[in-house]
């Protein structure tokens, strides 16, 4: 059997390895390790838990033992897709490199930039970063990659996903052609291997475990729900996922629970808290001192329960995870296999149960077209049928209860109700105050349009008319009480003779008194000057 001391790395590597209780290497890193010291490009594709990063880690630090950084001139660099996973391989670096003189830095976003750049300035041997806050750096002028002698890529696929490959380009072309370089990944699709033959250079292909495999010490479960109604599928997926963390009991000691989105990580972590349980939610949306916080309070054990978005589904390594829930099905099937790999590590038993509902048969497929098996049925937990069951009554109970709703999304009843049809009697007194005047003064009002189709317009309003629901609508507001009053003053006359309807413009001929006389002079309209005088049987004032 081979051991970490037939690998030709340093000896303060082996030291450090020693004291951190290893002493055989997985299969990923007995077979990588040697082709890394060689100088040789490497493409390793292993099962999640198998100790990758250590396996490009250990080498990296035995090749970079001779020789000194420069300021803002790196000497290796890692990139990582996610912060996490960024932290862990520093970590790691910490861990085995704590008996030598190498120096590192971590650009992760999140993180204030001038701490980081006193690390560039005084000089790194390993630079581990994301690639945005990489290229963030490189464009402020504070870091030179012409010296990088050995670059890793961890969790290729995902680096190499659409979004990641213009960034990874760019970073590939800053750095020198003869650098050596390192893929590693649980899960390579054959388009994505098509890709780093761009990066490689005659790299040797390392695949100890059959490629999109799941470990064989992962108990699988896929529990299939069948939603009330289709608004409910989100809550009755909730009640599912705490009635089997129930019935798992002591054996959930911790677990990972997966969804899709970012907010349904804070709804479901609220939902647990509310039903007693330790949860905390974890996703990119976060700050990074939360999200480092959480993660360290799951690790030591304060967190029972982890809420989280696939930001924690690749390569975080945490040995002692008891369970994992997919609450939602992964809609890359190369998702599933990152996440159920967060437990079941170094040789541990775990379980991985993944709720489903009828929408997500296409995505199940594709997990098991990939995986190479079915997954196993499991049953509902008990009880949960029977809370299922009195859904559709008291819904439709629900359902009876509320009104009609119209287009507009106001409730309104479908048939016109007879007592909001009523005559207005404001409004028959403006019109007979109207007729009186047009028979007075012929032409003083002008007379209604005729409808072409119907003949003389009818005066009645329309019950069915906004527009004159409106006017009613105003009409019935009540009127201000000061303004009619000073109305009245102005007149002279009393509130009792006021034209009502008229608004505040009265035509004066109608506040004046006058008498209709026989008058056959051609000045007729002097029926509406001052009255003749009956004493001399001419005109007034006339003498």
């Amino acid at each position: 059997m081979i051991k970490f001391s037939d690998l030709a790395l340093d000896p303060r590597v082996l030291q450090a390895v020693a004291e951190a209780g290893y002493e055989t290497p997985t299969p990923i890193q007995a077979q990588a390790i040697p082709h890394a010291l060689e100088g040789k490009d490497v493409l390793g594709i292993a099962q999640t838990g198998t100790g990758k990063t250590a396996s490009f880690v250990l080498p990296m630090i035995t090749l970079l033992g001779k020789g000194r950084a420069r300021a803002r001139m790196p000497r290796s660099l890692v990139l990582a897709p996610t912060r996490e996973l960024a932290a862990q391989v520093a970590e790691n670096f910490e861990t085995y490199a704590k008996h030598t003189k190498l120096t590192k830095a971590l650009l992760i976003g999140g993180v204030a930039f001038g701490e980081q750049d006193k690390l560039i300035d005084r000089g790194v041997d390993v630079l581990i970063a994301t690639p945005g806050r990489l290229l963030d750096h490189f464009e402020r002028g504070k870091l030179l990659l012409q010296g990088v002698q050995i670059m890793v890529v961890d969790e290729a696929d995902r680096m190499l996903d659409m979004g990641f490959i213009p960034d990874i380009e760019k970073i590939f072309s800053l750095t020198p052609f003869t650098r050596q370089t390192f893929f590693y990944s649980a899960t390579m699709a054959p388009e994505i291997e098509r890709i780093t033959n761009t990066f490689l250079s005659a790299a040797v292909k390392i695949e100890v475990a059959r490629q999109n495999s799941t470990s064989e010490t992962i108990t699988q479960k896929l529990i299939e729900i069948t939603p009330s109604r289709k608004d409910r599928s989100f809550a009755e997926k909730r009640a599912v996922l705490r009635a089997i963390i129930r019935a798992e009991g002591a054996t959930c000691t911790n677990a990972i629970i997966f969804c899709n989105r970012k907010m349904d990580v804070d709804v479901v972590a609220k939902s647990l808290k509310q039903h007693g349980f330790n949860a905390s939610p974890i996703h990119g949306d976060l700050d990074q001192s939360v999200r480092t916080r959480t993660l360290d309070g799951f690790r030591d054990g304060s967190v029972h329960l982890l809420v989280a978005s696939d930001v924690a589904a690749r390569g975080l390594d945490i040995p002692a995870v008891s369970h994992v829930f997919n609450f939602d099905v992964p809609s890359h099937p190369e998702d599933y296999v990152h996440r159920i790999g967060r437990t079941g590590r170094a040789g541990r038993e775990g379980k991985a149960f993944t709720l489903s509902v009828p929408s997500d048969a296409k995505y199940l497929s594709a997990i098991e077209a990939l995986v190479g098996k079915t997954i196993p049925r499991g049953e509902l937990p008990e009880g949960i049928e029977a809370v299922k069951a009195e859904r559709p009554a008291k819904a439709v109970e629900e359902e009876t209860e509320k009104p009609a709703r119209t287009r507009g999304g106001r409730n309104r009843s479908r048939t016109p109700r007879a007592d909001k049809v009523e005559a207005d009697p404001v409004l028959e007194t403006v019109v007979a105050v109207a007729e009186t005047v047009a028979d007075v003064v012929p032409g003083a009002i002008p007379a209604p349009r005729e409808d072409r189709n119907r003949g003389e317009r009818s005066r009645e309003p329309r019950s069915d008319d906004r527009r004159n629901d409106r006017t009613e609508t105003r009409r019935d507001e009540p009127r201000n009480d000061r303004r009619d009053d000073r109305r009245d003053d102005r007149r002279g006359q009393s509130g009792n003779d006021r034209v009502v309807g008229l608004g505040d413009h009265v035509p004066d001929f109608i506040l004046r008194s006058f008498k209709l006389e026989d008058n056959t002079s051609d000045d007729a309209d002097d029926d509406f000057a001052a009255p003749h005088s009956e004493s001399d049987g001419g005109t007034a004032n006339e003498s």
